[in-house]
């Protein structure tokens, strides 16, 4: 589930397979999906727009408010809270080739932002070439750079990004659930450069044994 500043609840429910079945995860339809604002009180009731995909346009999202979701299905309820960030902008995206030990060019995109005073700070980064979402996860915390000027490269495999393309990058301030998610799904499917000896769930921030994140 995601809300995003000056944008809309949007639930997206599935369910999971077996590990070696193929990534086709059945939609959930019926459920009832609700968000509330907890800094006003104000619930929505998202509708499905279509199988398994839920939406509301009663509110919109508010950096500094906490959200909690509710979902019932099957008789069982899944509940989950997060906090959207203040804003951090994105200054600007630079990009650098590399040549490695074949002598193949490799192109990433770099992501150049300020990151404010003060721990706890986390980000994800999203990149369509030509409309097409590239899988990789890309999220970054402050930890160790706290309060600098961030210069971030966004590895990828060549294949996805050439010269002449066209970009599309997003840049996601999240909550330190969120970000747990990500990164702990990267380890999993060896997506960011590591990869778990044995395959298992990535942390959820969802109630009742549900994987996903809100």
């Amino acid at each position: 589930g995601e809300i995003v500043n000056g944008g809309v609840p949007q639930v997206r429910l599935s369910r999971s397979v077996n590990f070696s079945a193929s990534n086709s995860y059945p939609p959930v339809s019926g459920a009832t999906v609700r968000v509330t604002d907890s800094n006003n009180t104000v619930t929505a009731v998202l509708r499905e727009s279509a199988p398994g995909s839920y939406i509301s346009k009663t509110f919109t999202g508010v950096p500094g408010h906490v959200y909690q979701l509710e979902v019932t299905a099957d008789g069982k309820t899944y509940r989950a809270s997060s906090k959207m960030p203040r804003i951090v902008p994105l200054d600007s995206v630079s990009f650098a080739v590399n040549t490695d030990f074949n002598n193949k060019q490799d192109i990433n995109a770099i992501v150049n932002f300020q990151d404010p005073p003060g721990l706890g700070n986390y980000y994800q980064f999203t990149e369509s070439v030509k409309g097409r979402l590239i899988p990789n996860i890309f999220v970054f915390e402050d930890r160790l750079s706290d309060g600098r000027y961030i210069e971030q490269p966004l590895f990828n495999d060549s294949a996805y990004l050439q010269r002449k393309d066209t970009l599309l990058l997003t840049m996601n301030c999240v909550d330190k659930n969120v970000y747990d998610y990500f990164y702990t799904l990267s380890g999993v499917t060896g997506n960011n450069n590591f990869q778990t000896a044995t395959p298992a769930n990535p942390n959820s921030n969802i109630s009742n044994g549900a994987l996903g994140y809100f």
